[in-house]
């Protein structure tokens, strides 16, 4: 009788900790109630500019800047190609024309519901004319400070990492640095923030890691610093920037840094809008290929020199001369050799 109770009891104790077990199980693995399954962030081709265009899981939607005023047009005809007539959040980084100049576009063309951004305005007529066409929907600007939320909830959330300060000597330092965690997977939008914000993000008791980047200031050498970087630990990176810029955007320090952490550089000059997808576990990537295109290309080919390129690569051709394989082998099939630097 005795011997029967203890079998019992430990027959009660291993359902109760297998159940605990699944429970665990479950808990990381699956979505949150009443979310969607996926996150989606949409890195919109806008030249010289930012515009980042985000499907959140829970069936919201996000536009942290929109470009500058002569991508206005683009980002207006991109949201709407998605079928999206409401935009609950956007984020205006920091006043600069290039990040704000599509902005009053898209406030006249869709339902919006909230406005973020920074302490920091710009004696601009372009900043004048976001102001007015916010005043004329009657929106309120929430001003942004690092460790705000949007979404603070148990597997989601939306936030602010930067700006830490209201007194640095430049605009780009204000920018907006938003952060999006889903389940297992993380990306930055890091707007313009520069040297002086970045040590600031790494010295706060904020957690910077992050699969995805959207790196900094279109690629200057004055962002995405050696100790940033390395706090991140990007596993892609995106930049956003114009062919054949005034600046030398991307600069080549900043290609390098990018380098050393082994991250995977993507950029909107080389294959033009890039998506991006989380079911909370993984991210895939999706670019927008023209058709007659593998789906999801590995290595892309120049159809002039009969070479073909990582996607990540530095020396990618220009975007009417490119051609997309899954493998090497397709790649070589089709008569295409490897690039010597960065198919290994």
């Amino acid at each position: 009788m005795k011997r029967g109770r203890i079998n019992l009891l430990l027959t009660i104790f291993l359902i109760l900790l297998l159940t605990m077990a699944a429970c665990d199980i479950a808990t990381d693995t699956i979505p949150p109630k009443d979310y969607h399954s996926e996150l989606v962030v949409h890195f919109i081709d806008v030249g010289q500019g930012d515009s980042t265009l985000v499907q959140l899981p829970n069936g919201e939607v996000a536009l942290i800047d929109g470009g500058a005023r002569n991508a206005k047009d683009k980002v207006v005809e991109y949201i709407k190609g998605l079928g999206i007539e409401e935009i609950d959040y956007i984020i205006a980084t920091h006043p600069h024309e290039d990040h704000i100049g599509g902005l009053p576009h898209v406030i006249r063309n869709f339902i919006i519901h909230k406005i973020y951004m920074p302490n920091r305005t710009a004696n601009t007529l372009v900043f004048e004319e976001l102001l007015l066409e916010i005043e004329k929907k009657n929106l309120k600007i929430d001003i942004v400070k690092a460790e705000d939320y949007i979404i603070d909830e148990e597997g989601f959330k939306v936030y602010f990492l930067a700006p830490n300060r209201d007194d640095y000597s430049q605009t780009n330092d204000f920018s907006i640095v938003t952060k999006i965690d889903y389940l297992k997977n993380s990306l930055i939008i890091a707007g313009d923030a520069e040297e002086s914000s970045e040590i600031d993000m790494v010295n706060s008791n904020l957690d910077l890691r992050a699969d995805l980047l959207r790196v900094g200031h279109h690629g200057g050498r004055s962002s995405s610093t050696e100790g940033f970087l390395n706090k991140v630990n990007p596993k892609y990176s995106i930049i956003s920037v114009g062919r054949d810029n005034n600046y030398g955007h991307p600069h080549e320090e900043t290609l390098e840094r990018l380098s050393k952490v082994g991250t995977e550089i993507l950029r909107t000059d080389q294959v033009g809008d890039i998506v991006f997808v989380s079911d909370g576990q993984k991210w895939r990537y999706e670019s927008k290929i023209t058709a007659g295109s593998i789906e999801e290309a590995t290595y892309i080919g120049n159809k002039n020199t009969k070479v073909f390129h990582s996607r990540g690569c530095n020396s990618l051709p220009d975007k009417e001369n490119q051609i997309y394989f899954k493998t090497i082998l397709e790649a070589e099939k089709n008569g295409y050799r490897p690039h010597k630097n960065c198919v290994k």
